[in-house]
Formats: C-alpha cells, structure tokens, sequence
C-alpha cells in the first residue's frame, strides 16, 4: 500500500509555520538590555517583549545628548533546536530611509549577544559593516 501525499500551498505551510511559532515561549528573550559598554557608538539599548504569540524588538542607537529612537518591530524567536520551546534567540530587520539593518541575537549565560548587519541603500558608497554588542539587562537607572 503506498502512501498518499498531500499537497500543501505555500498558505497552508505559512499557517503551520506560524502555529509552531506560536509554541515558542520568550521569557528569557523578553527584558530591557542595555550596552555593558556605556561608551558605544552603536547600539545602546534594546527591549525585547511580548507582542500575541511573538515578540517585538525596539532597538536605540547611541546618539547625544539622547538615544536615537529605532522604534519597536516584529521579531522572530527562535529555540535552541526543533523540540525545544524556551527561546535562545531573535532576529529583526530594520528599514530606515537610508539603509536596512538586520539585528540577530542570542543568550549567553544571563547575557545577551547582539549582532548587526547594516546595508546602506542610500547611493553614499559607505561601506556595510557588521557590529557585535555584549547587552546586561538593565537596572532601573538605565
């Protein structure tokens, strides 16, 4: 007896993919993280929370005499292998006027590592360059 296949449109995958994400819990993921450098020239602060069964990632650059706001965005977790439901990690992709960012990052032992890509769309020449930052969840001054 031979098996019966079933076809599956890309909606169908989409809706299964977006049921499995749903199982992901963020717990760990979601808190306020800010630079353990206090001196960077890049990412000062990223706050990670719920947003239904996903997250929201809000990212602030370092700009004076305030941070530059990024603004909040859909995120994606993602678990530490497919049967696992506590997520490790996320990754975003920002859209700014004149360049595209994409933010990655993973827990490490109560920290948080963040990674960035960013892209200029812009015609200036510059060139894309890649930044790593270690985070420290916020105290209530930060």
């Amino acid at each position: 007896m031979s098996a019966k296949h079933e076809f599956k449109t890309p909606a169908d995958l989409h809706l299964e993919g977006a049921k499995a994400a749903a199982a992901i819990v963020s717990n760990a993921l979601v808190a306020t993280w800010c630079n353990c450098d206090k001196e960077t020239r890049g990412l000062v602060k990223i706050i990670i929370a719920h947003a239904g069964a996903g997250i929201t990632v809000h990212g602030f650059g370092a700009c004076v005499p305030t941070p530059c706001d990024w603004g909040a965005i859909p995120g994606m977790a993602y678990a530490a292998n497919v049967s696992s439901s506590e997520a490790v990690a996320f990754s975003a992709q920002y859209k700014f006027s004149f360049k595209e960012t994409i933010v990655v990052g993973h827990l490490d032992e109560g920290s948080l590592i963040v990674e960035t890509f960013d892209h200029f769309t812009d015609g200036s020449g510059r060139s894309n360059y890649y930044s790593r930052y270690y985070m420290c969840k916020c105290s209530k001054q930060d």
